[in-house]
């Protein structure tokens, strides 16, 4: 469970920081953009320094990160631009669940 929190943590700082620096990118007001740009940088930072510090090897969470990295960008996706994933992606991201979870716990 503690490996789990730190790839859960790395995963939100990760698709969090990176919409901040996606609403940076198009955002009118110079103060503001530069604001979000250290926001989003500090989140990505976040998650690589949590990503590393998971007390296990990251080739032994690759299966449960990428699984767990595709379920937070969708929540995020959709939170913070109120997009929905559309059926390609609910499918595809079946399969990557499917095969992050064989990967984490085929032994």
């Amino acid at each position: 469970m503690k490996i789990f929190l730190f790839v859960f943590a790395a995963t939100v700082f990760e698709a969090v920081g990176d919409a901040v620096v996606r609403i940076a990118l198009n955002h009118p007001s110079l103060p503001a953009r530069i604001g979000l740009f250290v926001v989003g940088g500090t989140l990505l930072t976040l998650y690589g320094t949590s990503l590393n510090l998971a007390p296990v090897e990251f080739a032994a969470v690759t299966g449960m990160y990428i699984a767990t990295l595709f379920v937070v960008f969708q929540l995020t996706n959709y939170v913070i631009f109120r997009t929905a994933p559309t059926p390609a992606v609910v499918v595809g991201g079946t399969l990557i669940v499917t095969g992050g979870l064989i990967v984490s716990l085929w032994k």
